[in-house]
């Protein structure tokens, strides 16, 4: 299959990485994906053997066993997993394993790192569940309620989170719960803290209940509603200072919402590879369906967004490993990645679908979870709106509208 794609200049690492990644990806067919889409079961096999070769380590320092690399790698990586035949879900199977150590590397005491690092660059433990998101706090995070106070050397946790996923194949999950009640806080980005809770320990304690969630989309991961009744984590468990958790998580958010991007074109590319390859195979009335131009419009359009958003994407990473943007520069460029590689890919996998005919609809073809992942992409792991919210105040001297 040959992804439709303009050619970038990319750095020595950049390009290593991409024929390292696809030498992995090549083993894995698209049977393989769509089984596991089908079946709702994780994509095991696929990640150990990224693991085997330190790619869950991508971000984690050499000191630790790992690779040492940057966004400028990380969103080729991505984009090549997803375009592959993983799609966003398949690229999201691994996505949090990745990411959820970068608040370990950056804020961890060095007892936490020298123990669990290393064993997250070869996969020997996962952390892959991120808790952060609630019933009534979703991207108000902010105003989440679980709470953990300290009773002597253990912190004790009440509350709820939702869609927290890959929690069945976590070794540890990233807690983000108030360590002081908004209420006494000046800032309402104050108080919050970030624990490792380990969660063979938390399911045996009874203390911690999960519930699956049906979904439609991105079915290589589990999601759970998790509840919290007494839970004891020790105090050893938590990361970096007690109340900085919130800036634990905006650290290094603009860099995660790129690879995001990536992942989001990676998967716009693939739509259009397949919606392409059957334009041109399939005959109706003597000719092939991508010889009309309801057809091939739709598909030609798109593969421009999606060029676009790739351009704006590999941009942006760049700028953030020079490091001569400020902040608030790099996130504008990452919240108009995120915002144009999913609508490009929204617009990708539609066009995929319409050149399918009634086949469109049918697993065997692939594109019905291209579409139904492109919808969710519009809706994770921020809403559109809230990024033309950051683009419109940030960027256009706008009101704050929320």
């Amino acid at each position: 299959m040959s992804v439709p794609r303009f050619d970038l200049d990319l750095t020595d690492e950049q390009a290593a990485v991409r024929e390292a990644i696809a030498e992995i990806t090549d083993g894995f067919d698209h049977e393989y994906w769509r089984d596991h889409a089908r079946q709702g079961t994780y994509p095991q096999e696929f990640v150990d053997e990224l693991a085997a070769d330190g790619w869950l380590g991508v971000l984690i320092p050499e000191e630790y066993g790992g690779k040492s690399l940057g966004t400028e790698e990380t969103v080729v990586m991505m984009e090549e997993i997803a375009a592959s035949g993983a799609g966003f879900g398949g690229a999201q199977a691994v996505h949090g394993g990745i990411y959820n150590s970068a608040p370990i590397v950056n804020h961890a005491s060095e007892a936490q790192r020298e123990e669990l690092l290393p064993e997250i660059a070869s996969g020997e433990v996962a952390i892959q569940a991120f808790g952060l998101t609630e019933p009534d706090a979703g991207s108000d995070s902010p105003s989440m309620e679980t709470f953990a106070e300290r009773d002597g050397d253990e912190y004790v946790v009440r509350g709820e989170k939702y869609w927290i996923s890959r929690v069945d194949v976590s070794d540890y999950m990233l807690l983000v719960a108030r360590t002081m009640p908004k209420v006494d806080v000046e800032k309402r980005t104050r108080g919050i803290s970030t624990f490792l809770v380990d969660l063979d320990d938390a399911e045996a304690s009874d203390a911690m209940t999960k519930t699956g969630i049906e979904k439609s989309a991105s079915t290589f991961v589990n999601s759970y509603h998790i509840e919290f009744d007494g839970l004891r984590i020790p105090a050893e468990n938590l990361v970096g200072e007690e109340g900085e958790g919130f800036y634990q998580v905006l650290d290094g958010l603009n860099e995660e919402r790129l690879v995001i991007a990536a992942e989001l074109v990676g998967m716009g590319e693939l739509a259009l590879a397949r919606g392409s390859e059957y334009a041109a195979d399939r005959e109706v009335f003597g000719r092939p369906v991508g010889q009309n131009q309801g057809i091939q419009h739709p598909l030609a359009a798109a593969h421009a967004e999606v060029q676009a958003a790739r351009h704006l994407t590999y941009e942006a990473a760049a700028r953030s490993a020079a490091g001569d943007l400020p902040r608030e520069e790099l996130g504008a460029r990452a919240n108009a990645a995120k915002y144009l590689a999913a609508e490009a890919a929204f617009s990708a996998a539609d066009a995929a679908v319409q050149a399918h005919g009634g086949k469109g609809i049918a697993v065997e073809y692939d594109v019905e979870r291209y579409f139904r992942e492109a919808r969710l992409s519009r809706l994770v792991p921020i809403a559109q709106q809230l990024a033309l919210n950051y683009l419109g105040e940030r960027e256009l001297g706008l009101p704050r509208s929320y």
